[in-house]
């Protein structure tokens, strides 16, 4: 199975893959450079940091084009799910309790950043969601115990 993908996660993913490619490769390649330029490769701190770094730029350069060639892009705009919660959904919440309200946008475990209000479909906030209409009561199972969140709001937007 594909990994889901929103447009704007992958957009973000691709700036990260270029910046890798086009700024931090050949910055590290230089930095290797001069450091074999000071001698004695054992001893050379310099040498081996820029080492270490080049296989980290590596590796994410191939995980990211691994992660992009496996996933389904898909434009959130286009789905018309009403007001239903699925994939890519802007969702607004009131926690019934506090009546204190929170947005996010369910999307691909790739491109999830809490921080963001980003979260993943694989998320229990996310499953809890998927399926669900506004005016509907979701219960989650959090870490401080049980929560209850009202949908308040479902949009669909880039």
């Amino acid at each position: 199975m594909r990994a889901p993908l929103t447009m704007k996660g992958a957009q973000r993913l691709r700036a990260e893959l270029d910046q890798l490619k086009s700024v931090q490769r050949p910055a590290v390649i230089n930095a290797i450079a001069e450091a074999r330029a000071h001698g004695d490769l054992k001893e050379n701190a310099e040498y081996h940091a820029a080492r270490e770094q080049q296989g980290f730029i590596e590796g994410r350069i191939k995980q990211l084009e691994a992660e992009l060639s496996h996933a389904q892009v898909i434009d959130v705009s286009t789905l018309n799910a009403g007001s239903r919660v699925v994939f890519g959904a802007n969702v607004t919440l009131a926690d019934v309790e506090s009546d204190e309200e929170k947005r996010y946008q369910i999307v691909g475990d790739l491109e999830a950043d809490i921080k963001q209000g980003l979260i993943a479909i694989s998320s229990p906030l996310a499953r809890a969601l998927i399926g669900k209409h506004e005016g509907d009561v979701v219960e989650i199972d959090a870490p401080a115990g049980k929560r209850e969140y009202e949908l308040i709001k479902v949009a669909y937007e880039g």
